[in-house]
Order: C-alpha cells, then sequence, then structure tokens
C-alpha cells in the first residue's frame, strides 16, 4: 500500500475527512476522519483505523463489534486534503446495523441482502449481550440443539406451506425459516460474507 502521507494536506485539527467505500461494489459507507497515527495503522495492519472527534481518540473499526474493514487501497485527491479507502467489509459498517451510514430508511426500498445483514448484526449482538425477554436470547441459553431443531420445524412448515396455493404462509415460513437459519450462522461463526463467497462460486452452475 503505497502512499506518501508527508504529501497529505490534513486540517488545522490534523485531520483528514476519509471516505470508505466498498471495494466490489464501490458502494460509500461512511464518512470518517483520520490523523497521521490512524493513517500510520491504518496502513500498517491493512484495517481502518480513525480519530474520533467526538471522543478525541482513536478508533478501531470493528474492535467490539467484529465489523473489521480489510483496506485493500487508499486514494488521496488531487489535492491531497481528502482520502478514498477502498475496503472489504466484515460486516455493517454503521452502528445501527446497516450496510452503510448513507441510506434510506424506508425499508421498502432496502434490499433484501441490507436488511440480512441488519438482521444479522442485531442477532450477534443478541449473542453477545442476552439481553432478558429476547426470543433470540432464549435460543441462545438453549444451545445449538434447540437451534437446530427450531431450523428443521421451520424447514418443515415451509414445505407445508409451499403445497398450499396461498402466497401469505410462504412468505410468512420463509421468513421465520431466513431468521433461525441466521441465528445458526451466528452460533456456529459463520459471516455472511462467507455464504455470498461461496454462493459466488456457483453462479454458472
Amino acid at each position: 500500500m503505497k502512499l506518501q502521507i508527508s504529501n497529505l494536506k490534513f486540517d488545522a485539527q490534523g485531520l483528514i475527512p476519509a471516505i470508505v467505500q466498498d471495494a466490489r461494489t464501490r458502494q460509500v459507507l461512511t464518512l470518517a476522519y483520520m490523523n497521521s497515527e490512524s493513517l500510520m495503522r491504518t496502513i500498517e495492519t491493512k484495517e481502518t483505523w480513525f480519530w474520533s472527534r467526538s471522543r478525541s481518540e482513536l478508533w478501531h473499526k470493528g474492535e467490539t463489534s467484529g465489523n473489521t474493514q480489510q483496506v485493500v487501497e487508499i486514494i488521496p485527491d488531487c489535492d491531497g486534503d481528502s482520502l478514498v479507502v477502498l475496503v472489504e467489509p466484515s460486516g455493517p459498517a454503521c452502528h445501527t446495523g446497516a450496510t452503510s451510514c448513507f441510506q434510506t430508511s424506508d425499508v421498502q426500498s432496502v434490499e433484501l441482502g441490507e436488511l440480512l445483514d441488519r438482521l444479522y448484526c442485531l442477532i450477534r449482538e443478541r449473542e453477545q449481550k442476552r439481553p432478558p425477554g429476547s426470543y433470540t436470547t432464549y435460543l441462545f441459553n438453549e444451545g445449538i440443539d434447540k437451534i437446530l431443531k427450531k431450523v428443521g420445524e421451520e424447514s418443515a412448515e415451509t414445505i407445508v406451506a409451499a403445497k398450499n396455493e396461498a402466497v401469505e404462509p410462504l412468505v410468512s415460513e420463509v421468513s421465520d425459516l431466513l431468521y433461525h437459519l441466521l441465528v445458526l450462522l451466528v452460533a456456529r461463526g459463520v459471516t455472511l460474507n462467507q455464504i455470498r463467497e461461496e454462493l459466488a462460486k456457483r453462479r454458472g452452475a
């Protein structure tokens, strides 16, 4: 990763804006700020580090959430006063669980993949924090056998719903099945990116 930090123009606070983009889709994920130290750490670790203006401290993206960003390339603009950081994200970029910090709140306009990313992030948070009263917490507390049993039950109910002409029951059962499959993935430590990569291999099948 070749970048001459000495050629960059940091502002009066010693910061430079960094636009983080998905290296594959070119979707803008977030806008953050770097100082010379966070930029050096980003280059050295090949994962994004930023400077928090609100907390006045360095922060490593994904340090607590696990949603790290593997850096592919850092590109300065023509004036050297801003950066584009191309990354391979391992999960949502936004603290809300959304893929990107720039998006509409209208669920109808959100792609299925993004909704699954959000739900996966929420389920992983439930697995880590185990809030009382949550059905997801209940599943994780019961363990893998209970989770597998629910996946089996939802699979059978999806098959039964598919045998009928009405569409609504099938939509409901498929949604239940997808949810329980996500719980299973989190329980086994499998990421959605791993599923995406495997499906990508099958495009020509």
